[in-house]
């Protein structure tokens, strides 16, 4: 009974290794972004690096945001707030290289460094969970 369940547990953690990698175990590939303005129900666009828009809708909001643009490729959002008789705003959204990619040296290995972190955009991160803005009259 011993023998089979460390069989078992080292399978598992083999497969762990070999089909996963470190960002994609301890990080994700979409973050939430919840959207809040005062004054409320203001229009908030948002568009990608490339402009095209992924987001049109008002205040309070809640949007998931990928991480990537492509392999290897980070993405980039701007998130425009619009209201009448107020000031527009314009939110930059970024995306940094996460701390967890480099332990794919240890843990994933070069498939999880240089195909799977990269594929599944896993590999960056933001900060950014909450916008909360006070537009200007």
């Amino acid at each position: 009974m011993n023998k089979a369940f460390l069989k078992i547990t080292s399978l598992m953690m083999v497969s762990i290794f070999l089909f996963s990698s470190c960002a994609s175990i301890f990080s994700k590939s979409t973050y939430p972004l919840s959207i809040n303005s005062s004054p409320n129900k203001a229009k908030v666009k948002i568009t990608n690096k490339t402009g095209k828009q992924i987001y049109l809708g008002e205040t309070p909001a809640l949007v998931k945001l990928k991480a990537a643009s492509g392999f290897f490729s980070r993405e980039e959002y701007l998130v425009q707030f619009s209201s009448p008789g107020y000031q527009d705003r314009q939110i930059p959204i970024t995306f940094e290289i996460d701390g967890w990619y480099f332990g794919n040296i240890l843990v994933g290995g070069i498939l999880g460094m240089l195909i799977i972190d990269p594929a599944t955009g896993a590999m960056w991160k933001t900060e950014t969970e909450f916008l909360n803005e006070t537009l200007k009259d």
